[in-house]
């Protein structure tokens, strides 16, 4: 199975170096020395890692082949994919991979049908999850242990405890300024 490990960004500096936007939780597994990672588009792989190192808090990546400029710049927006057992699961307990709650029904705490997770939209702040209700209307949950309180993989199912107004128009609006 393939999973979305990264995605190229800017050349740095003249030597061939591009930054990463880092997609995986397991960065120093699958980002390594020798990783042979597919890509998409396609023809722009596969590309091999030659080397990485962290500057300013950023990954930086050299491909083998990748000399200057003009060949990291070539390559910015890439998706890098590595190929993954699908019976391999993350290292922490609380983690999963993206493959993993595909279709899941959404249920709330009191059993409430939410609907299915179609996509997986993962934010700089945040994970959402894309869930198409019955109605063909979508939903976006936000993919945080105070919403989502449980993910159960044998009875394929997500368990929500949506604020007001998440998957509903009833928001409660609280305000302190009339109790003076």
């Amino acid at each position: 199975m393939q999973l979305v490990v990264a995605r190229i960004g800017r050349a740095h500096g003249i030597k061939g170096e591009v930054t990463v936007e880092v997609r995986t939780d397991e960065p120093e597994l699958r980002l390594g020395p020798g990783a042979v990672l597919a890509t998409d588009p396609a023809a722009t792989g596969p590309l091999t890692i030659e080397s990485g190192r962290v500057h300013s808090g950023r990954l930086l990546l050299r491909f083998e082949g990748v000399r200057d400029r003009t060949g990291a710049e070539a390559l910015r927006n890439t998706l890098l994919i590595a190929e993954v057992d699908p019976e391999e699961l993350p290292e922490e307990e609380d983690e999963f991979y993206d493959h993993q709650l595909m279709d899941l029904d959404v249920v709330t705490q009191d059993g409430e049908e939410i609907g299915r997770i179609t996509e997986i939209s993962h934010l700089p702040s945040q994970d959402l999850f894309i869930v198409e209700r019955p109605d063909g209307s979508e939903v976006m949950i936000p993919f945080v242990q105070e919403i989502v309180v449980d993910i159960d993989l044998e009875e394929q199912k997500a368990v929500i405890d949506p604020p007001p107004g998440l998957i509903d128009d009833r928001a409660e609006i609280a305000s302190t300024r009339d109790e003076a």
